[in-house]
């Protein structure tokens, strides 16, 4: 009996509810707060995918034309296989093209499918057959 009692009475050291919730406004607010100032860095991140991509595409388009003597204009030809973009339920940021391609030079694009930042400008990159990789629109 005296187990019991001590048992019932025996406060435990915890946080309640109120305490709870005030912490998660508290955390809420900072983030909030810091969001703004990660979205350049958010951006930069997302844009590493385009400039890996496009570089693949590239050394493709390199063992094509030592192959062939000409770049292709299409995808299959090289076996690349364009990642499926997040409008397609899939993981990518960017959809991919070829925007030329001759005997002696190419170029490739990656437009950015969606606003990383929410100011209506998609971003876009583009590598030719030099690996002159540059980015033609900011986001």
């Amino acid at each position: 009996m005296n187990f019991k009692k001590r048992f019932l009475t025996k406060r435990v050291a915890a946080f309640n509810l109120q305490e709870l919730l005030v912490v998660l406004v508290i955390i809420g607010i900072l983030i909030l707060i810091a969001l703004p100032n990660l979205m350049p860095m958010i951006a930069k991140a997302k844009s590493l995918e385009a400039q890996t991509q496009l570089k693949h595409v590239y050394s493709l388009q390199r063992n094509h034309f030592f192959m062939h003597s000409k770049y292709a204009n299409d995808f299959n030809s090289i076996d690349f296989i364009a990642p499926t973009s997040v409008k397609e339920n899939g993981k990518s940021n960017y959809s991919y093209q070829i925007i030329e391609a001759t005997n002696n030079s190419f170029k490739a694009k990656a437009v950015a499918v969606t606003d990383f930042d929410g100011d209506g400008v998609l971003n876009v990159w583009q590598i030719d057959q030099d690996q002159n990789l540059t980015e033609l629109v900011k986001d």
